[in-house]
């Protein structure tokens, strides 16, 4: 279920925009309840796999510290808190 839930926020939330930098890439989750989750890449690819990672560690955070966990309307991981 958690690598759905993975799968369906970065489908349906991750976006992405090119920046002048070194690494011209930024992607982010949009939603207010996933503030912080960003990442960077030189590909769009390389990015989306940071992304990805990232937003992962910050779901695995909030389930270990028995934070609740923003929901979609697929799926809610909360029950992993229990």
């Amino acid at each position: 279920m958690f690598t759905d839930f993975v799968h369906d926020v970065m489908r349906k939330l991750a976006m992405y925009e090119k920046i002048d930098d070194n690494q011209p890439y930024y992607g982010f989750i949009k939603h207010k309840d996933f503030q912080g989750v960003w990442a960077q890449g030189r590909t769009r690819k390389e990015c989306a796999e940071r992304l990805r990672e990232v937003l992962e560690e910050w779901l695995l955070l909030k389930i270990r510290k028995k934070k609740v966990v923003p929901t979609t309307r697929k799926y809610d991981i909360n029950s992993l808190l229990k």
